[in-house]
């Protein structure tokens, strides 16, 4: 009686999880076939979604694509690295389709059947075909035959292995479930997958609530039902319960819920494994990679400094360190982005390990502004932490940080290389990439650096679309504008940032980025929609809004200073400082009642300018960029221009070649002084001397 109701309860059990996967999956399809129908009607979708990278629309999800950004330039290391991704890919895919027992312990998902499809599924166009339609209309039709077929083929499964399983395991059942977990654990720790994201999407959450919930309910029915039809071991248990009740309830929870392996450490005097307990976090399946460790699961090494700025603010200046090295590239990025945007494209898509394979010491930087509000005062309120403007960042991070890495290498090379003599006051070459907004950060510091006879210590600056110039944006560009001149002065005083301000909040957004990943025509239709709203710029937005930086516990975000500082810009026609509003305190700051025009002392820079410009860039337009390249160019730069086929934010987030082949020819321009070759220069002159006596 008691394997007839077990069976019975099986079976309605998976009839109700088919049942409720399929309506969630169907729910699922139908929302992105809606959006499928929404996309075929919106113009201009095709320059759209070819400007982002490796976009299908198709239903699978793919781990990152290692692209070589050039034919020779790739070190043995990077194609190693290639190679163990591309072997880990087909690897897992065959070890977790064999592995039926993963199944008992991570209920199927619809990621997870099309991870276990993506190895074959990115070398196949899938192209429907009247055929195919054809084939999904009958598929509904003649569903619930189908879903009868599958209660009576489960059934007769059931009925076959229920017998085998309880030959094969006649004790607890405890032993099988954990070798399962361990199965799932290793498949879970290998290479490839820890560099992909693991994130679950909403609908993922739900399919998995839902099961749970499911299982939750059977079990107290499979409970009641064998305390019905056992009275004698359910008399047993009260009895147990009322006589000692800390024993009987502990006994019960201790089997069922605590999980040991006997292990062993190597090199312990006592070599006998013991029992360790295994605790099962139960995550949220959020992707919170950070930097660092993007860096070290692709072999790189990492360094964390911690740079504490004149007011107070606490900056996070990461590196890829190589300490021997006398040329070193400082990287920084522009709003709302970090440096993760400088190593998310895998080991061959990133400027970050590119430089670090050409034999760079790279440093990462990340200038205030975050929701964590990291200060040295750590009662700082929400309304002191966000008073700054672009003039904070040029004036008060960035030196902070080129500070930090000069006194860094110059003690490091003091070490590495106590017999080189090299110039003393900067025994190495230093220069910068920037993107955006960091680019007329830069700017700003060499400019005041310059103006306070301070030493900038940059000797070459490439320049990714900067920012500092606005007269031609997007109508919704410049309606953001003029209306944050408007009502800044009564924003101010009620939400002095934008950014996301709940961890609910950011953690969904974090989830629906996989959800536009699992269900491309979603993700095509909000990458359409906000290309609309960028004036038709084709960057890979979707892209961006998946970055891990932004997830539940800490993101970038935007001062509504800064934001009335770019107002300021697009308003005067002028690249120049915040303006206070009142006479006295510009007066205070900047020696003079108007702020400082920074473009009409371009003449004050005195290294190389490269100014790389996009043509589908809608955010700063590449006649933006001409500006300032016409105003260098007037005022005796060194200063250079190059265009490329990109959106705005392309320049780090899509694998690009032939941009990492340039960034290092620019680069490569900067030798470092080496105090060798000026001996070898010594030598060969007395040489020379001698020869000619």
């Amino acid at each position: 009686m008691k394997r007839l109701v077990d069976n019975a309860l099986a079976v309605t059990k998976e009839s109700v999880k088919t049942f409720t996967y399929e309506c969630l999956n169907n729910i699922a399809m139908l929302i992105n076939g809606v959006s499928a129908l929404l996309l075929t009607i919106l113009l201009g979708k095709e320059n759209i979604l070819e400007g982002v990278q490796g976009w299908e629309l198709r239903p699978t999800f793919h781990g990152p694509r290692f692209l070589c950004w050039m034919e020779n330039g790739v070190s043995s290391f990077n194609q190693f690295i290639h190679e163990l991704s591309v072997d880990s890919e087909t690897s897992s895919i065959s070890y977790s389709s064999g592995e039926d027992d993963l199944d008992g312990i991570y209920p199927a998902s619809p990621s997870s059947h099309g991870s276990r499809t993506s190895g074959t599924s990115t070398r196949i166009n899938h192209d429907w075909h009247w055929t195919d339609w054809m084939a999904y209309i009958l598929s509904w039709i003649l569903l619930p035959a189908r879903f009868l077929l599958g209660i009576l083929f489960l059934l007769f499964r059931l009925l076959n292995i229920r017998g085998s399983s309880a030959s094969s395991d006649p004790g607890s059942p405890h032993p099988r479930n954990f070798r399962s977990f361990r199965k799932a654990h290793t498949s879970k720790d290998h290479v490839f997958h820890r560099i992909i994201d693991r994130r679950r999407g909403v609908i993922e959450d739900l399919h998995l609530a839902i099961e749970i919930f499911i299982e939750a309910i059977f079990d107290m029915l499979h409970k009641a039902a064998h305390s019905v039809l056992s009275p004698s071991t359910t008399f047993r248990i009260f009895v147990r319960w009322f006589s000692s009740p800390s024993s009987g309830v502990n006994h019960i929870d201790d089997d069922v819920f605590n999980a040991s392996a006997p292990t062993a450490t190597l090199g312990d005097n006592d070599p006998a494994p013991t029992e360790r307990n295994l605790t099962l976090h139960h995550a949220l399946n959020t992707d919170a990679r950070t930097c660092q460790d993007v860096i070290t699961e692709l072999g790189y090494p990492y360094e964390a400094i911690h740079v504490i700025t004149a007011d107070g603010y606490v900056l996070l200046l990461e590196r890829i360190p190589r300490r021997d090295a006398r040329k070193a590239v400082y990287l920084q990025h522009g709003i709302f982005d970090s440096s993760m945007g400088w190593v998310s494209n895998g080991v061959v898509g990133s400027p970050a390990f590119a430089a670090f394979d050409q034999g760079y010491d790279v440093f990462l930087g990340n200038y205030r502004g975050l929701v964590s509000r990291e200060h040295v005062d750590k009662n700082i309120s929400s309304q002191q932490y966000w008073q700054y403007s672009i003039n904070e960042h040029g004036t008060e991070d960035i030196p902070a940080m080129i500070e930090k890495i000069h006194e860094v290498k110059t003690a490091e090379l003091k070490v590495c290389q106590p017999d080189e003599e090299a110039n003393d006051e900067q025994p190495y070459k230093l220069c910068a990439v920037a993107h955006s907004l960091g680019g007329a950060v830069m700017l700003m510091y060499v400019i005041t650096r310059r103006m306070e006879e301070k030493p900038h210590r940059l000797s070459r600056l490439v320049l990714f679309s900067p920012a500092g110039f606005h007269d031609e944006t997007t109508f919704v560009l410049t309606v953001a504008h003029y209306l944050c001149l408007l009502v800044y002065p009564f924003l101010a005083l009620f939400a002095p940032a934008f950014y996301i301000p709940t961890r609910f909040f950011r953690m969904l957004l974090n989830k629906l980025a996989r959800d536009f990943h699992n269900y491309p025509a979603v993700g095509g239709l909000v990458q359409t929609l906000l290309s609309y709203g960028f004036g038709g710029d084709g960057s890979n937005w979707v892209g961006v809004i998946g970055l891990p930086h932004y997830n539940m516990n800490d993101m970038p975000g935007l001062s509504l200073r800064v934001c009335h500082h770019l107002a300021q810009i697009k308003r005067t026609r002028k690249f120049r400082m915040y303006d206070y509003g009142n006479t006295s305190a510009n007066t205070e700051v900047y020696g003079s009642q108007e702020p400082l025009d920074l473009g009409e002392s371009y003449s004050l820079i005195d290294i190389p300018i490269d100014l790389v410009a996009g043509r589908k860039d809608q955010v700063i337009r590449p006649s933006m960029i001409k500006k300032h390249y016409k105003l260098m160019k007037d005022s005796g730069v060194d200063v250079s221009y190059k265009e490329f086929e990109y959106g705005h934010v392309d320049f780090t987030k899509s694998h690009h070649e032939e941009l990492l082949a340039y960034v290092m020819s620019c680069l490569l321009l900067v030798e470092p002084a080496l105090k060798h070759q000026s001996s070898q220069k010594t030598l060969e002159l007395k040489k020379k001397g001698q020869a000619s006596s």
